[in-house]
């Protein structure tokens, strides 16, 4: 039977919980490291719905990207995640700043493998992982025709975009709020460069420095590690019923 602290022991080996940014909260957030799994349950967040997919499931465990636990605690309301999580007995494992930062198995190596990027290389080095990466792509391509490329992969429901200087050839992108990134890839010789959020004066600096920059929705750019993750689990583990959530981004487009 195994373990939830054989689980947590092994997405470890490939992103180190030791090595998430200071602000961040990751790592066994509830429950026991000591609870057989026979099902488990990966998500971006945990919310409400997500912790009903996993009781419809009979899942002993939650492996999620984003912290159930963030801010301190000052109140616990009886509808609030965890305490659904503790009142059905259902541990979490939360692997964030660290997921994002592993270069074989994060949630930036899965967004550049979605947009086909080759000849990849880390930026921005933090421990043993990067906070960027940049690459190449398959095809050179005009800033617009880039933009679309990036929706379709993605699945988003739009993007919004500064067109750079040049046609795209080496694409530099951090997920999630990734913007800092921007000029880091930039010096590494990237001529556009993808995230999830981005700041009036972040597109503001793209346009001055002629960089095609494309902001494709915090939850796009990273869900895209759940299906790789859930993979790597599954092979690990394959006598875990691993199951991805179906919970969608909340914001929609109109």
């Amino acid at each position: 039977m195994t373990l939830v602290g054989e689980i947590y022991e092994y997405i470890d080996s490939f992103a180190p919980f030791a090595e998430a940014m200071g602000f961040d909260n990751v790592g066994l957030l509830a429950g026991d490291s000591h609870k057989p799994v026979e099902t488990a349950v990966l998500a971006l967040d945990i919310t409400l719905e997500v912790v009903e997919e996993a009781q419809q499931a009979g899942a002993q465990l939650i492996v999620s990207h984003h912290p159930v636990i963030f801010a301190p605690l000052r109140r616990l309301s009886a509808n609030s995640v965890p305490w659904k999580l503790a009142s059905c007995g259902i541990s979490a494992i939360c692997a964030h700043t660290n997921l994002d930062m592993a270069f074989d198995g994060g949630v930036n190596d899965a967004l550049s493998r979605s947009l086909l990027l080759k000849e990849r290389r880390g930026i921005c080095p933090n421990g043993s992982g990067f906070e960027g990466i940049v690459g190449e792509v398959s095809q050179e391509m005009s800033p617009a025709a880039f933009a679309a490329f990036v929706k379709a992969s993605l699945g988003c429901g739009g993007v919004r975009f500064v067109p750079g200087k040049q046609n795209v050839t080496t694409v530099g992108l951090c997920s999630g709020a990734g913007a800092d990134c921007m000029e880091a890839a930039v010096s590494a010789g990237a001529n556009a460069f993808v995230t999830g959020e981005v700041k009036h004066h972040q597109f503001l600096l793209a346009k001055e420095l002629g960089i095609t920059l494309v902001e494709a929705g915090h939850f796009y750019t990273e869900n895209v590690v759940i299906p790789q993750l859930t993979q790597r689990l599954r092979e690990k583990f394959p006598e875990i019923t691993w199951v991805e959530s179906q919970a969608k981004a909340p914001e929609q487009y109109c």
